[in-house]
């Protein structure tokens, strides 16, 4: 079976661009140019030389011992939060801007949700001085005031989402009609959704994770490929790159790790795979949490970055055929784990990083199982949450 998109930017019965008419001539200049822009050597060379020197690439491949000792296996955690702005997020802005600027773009429209997107693309922009327009819903701009504070630094932007839930969903809605008043400039989307080709670009961009993780393990390990690979899902980019080099090793167990919220079955969740049907979210054919009527169901989860009602295509369609196994992790586990994270090892985590924590309990290991976590964001971003959860 193929876990990558057809020519078409479907994963198996997944994806497509379901867009309006008015949109149509920015994604089609976008589906012709892509693979013939990002195939030049000169793109590649720019692109690794600033993943290198600006971003701060590779990110370590860290052996968590006190992890391994309490789990029961040998743990090993990707550690995307040291990336430049502080996680994975900027690997994708920097390829995506590159992209622009060979388009002739000179303005940025993005979403943001936890805001780290928004930060990457507000520092991309800086860097390569594009104007940046940045939408983000009122919620999480309340929750999220030093990613707000960040992005206004570094000039962008910043439009808040005043309908729905006021979160990321909103804040996507909200660009889209954005792009579609004003189709000279370039939409750069954040997660693996979207319409063709952003779910396929958005992986090949974060694709350099679960390269490195390759031969970063190969040197721990001696082999090149873990027993598990786990990641937080939302629209799911940390998982796609993360899982991406690994997707046709079957041995590679693949663990994507939704937000359950305060419950799968609570009415205040964002686990889409457990709570979602097939339908039409943001353009593209997905998972998504919508009611007999196909209104979107308001998701929740404490953590900004995973409150999103739908997954991206690459995961549904690993989702349905079973290549990929989806657990979930409520707000409480979320947030003892990144607490025990903390403590353990000295390193706070962002809150949807911390969810992929969560799951170590909910899995039997064997002792010489080797696993990767993808460790996608630091917790500056989170620390107020964290300081009025201090209980936990």
């Amino acid at each position: 079976m193929k876990y990558f998109a057809d020519e078409n930017g479907f994963y198996g019965e997944f994806g497509g661009a379901f867009i309006p008419e008015m949109l149509y001539p920015n994604v089609k200049e976008l589906q012709d140019q892509y693979q013939k822009i990002c195939s030049q050597e000169s793109f590649k060379k720019d692109f690794q030389q600033l993943l290198k020197d600006y971003v701060g690439r590779p990110t370590p491949l860290f052996h968590s011992k006190k992890l391994s000792a309490k789990y029961n296996a040998k743990i090993y955690l990707k550690r995307e939060d040291l990336n430049h702005t502080g996680a994975h997020k900027v690997n994708n802005t920097i390829g995506q801007a590159l992209l622009a600027k060979r388009l002739g773009k000179k303005r940025i429209l993005a979403e943001t949700g936890a805001g780290q997107h928004g930060v990457a693309t507000a520092t991309v922009c800086a860097l390569l001085d594009l104007e940046c327009i940045v939408y983000m819903g009122e919620i999480d701009i309340e929750r999220q005031a030093p990613n707000v504070a960040r992005m206004k630094m570094l000039g962008a932007k910043v439009v808040p989402a005043t309908s729905g839930s006021k979160t990321l969903k909103d804040a996507t809605n909200e660009a889209l009609r954005a792009w579609i008043n004003d189709p000279d400039a370039y939409y750069l989307i954040g997660s693996v959704v979207g319409p063709h080709p952003y779910p396929q670009m958005v992986a090949d961009f974060q694709s350099i994770i679960s390269e490195e993780i390759k031969w970063q393990l190969n040197e721990h390990e001696g082999r090149e490929n873990p027993d598990y690979v786990i990641a937080c899902v939302g629209g799911g980019s940390n998982a796609a790159g993360a899982f991406y080099h690994f997707l046709h090793h079957e041995e590679v167990q693949l663990i994507a790790v939704e937000a359950a919220g305060l419950g799968v079955d609570s009415g205040r969740t964002a686990a889409t795979s457990q709570k979602g049907t097939i339908g039409v979210l943001h353009a593209s054919k997905s998972y998504l949490m919508q009611d007999p009527d196909g209104q979107v169901i308001e998701p929740y989860s404490i953590s900004a970055g995973l409150d999103y009602p739908g997954i991206g295509p690459m995961h549904a369609h690993l989702f349905q055929s079973g290549r990929g196994t989806f657990l979930n992790a409520t707000d409480e586990e979320a947030l003892k784990s990144a607490y025990e994270l903390t403590q353990l090892e000295g390193i706070i985590p962002a809150l949807e990083s911390a969810h992929a924590l969560a799951v170590l309990n909910k899995i039997t290991f064997r002792p010489n199982d080797i696993v990767v976590i993808n460790l996608s964001g630091r917790g500056d971003k989170d620390l107020e949450t964290y300081i009025n959860n201090i209980d936990y």
